[in-house]
């Protein structure tokens, strides 16, 4: 299973050569935490873009985390909100990976040191030339 944070996705969504690359030499199922989808939705400019992107996504498997795992992140999110800037969504995403036993793809590993137990990595380099 390959959990992706946002970021990765977004470079899935617009082709981006690394992106499409390194997920065409994967056959491990492509898992999408639903607070990632809100996210991707929240960066549409319109309907039509909307509808575009919910279709595109309906090929993925969506994981949501459980009330325990929500009170998880929430304990992660108040501990550490002040101390590291934590993000409400940062919290969740990383305890739902943490709870699913899975590294999170992601290459804002910043927002996600403070989460203990959570596993990251960086799943293709990245080409400052194409952007």
């Amino acid at each position: 299973m390959l959990l992706l944070d946002t970021d990765v996705m977004i470079d899935l969504l617009r082709e981006y050569p690394p992106a499409v690359k390194w997920i065409s030499t994967s056959s491990e199922e492509i898992v999408l935490p639903g607070y990632v989808v809100m996210e991707l939705i929240q960066g549409c400019k319109s309907k039509v873009e909307q509808e575009r992107l919910e279709k595109t996504l309906g090929a993925y498997a969506i994981a949501w985390a459980s009330p325990q795992v929500c009170d998880e992140a929430l304990a992660v999110f108040a501990r550490y909100y002040l101390s590291h800037n934590v993000g409400i969504f940062d919290a969740l995403i990383g305890q739902l990976a943490v709870s699913m036993h899975t590294t999170l793809h992601t290459f804002n590993q910043k927002h996600y040191t403070a989460i203990p137990n959570l596993k990251m990595v960086q799943p293709y380099q990245k080409d400052l030339a194409l952007g």
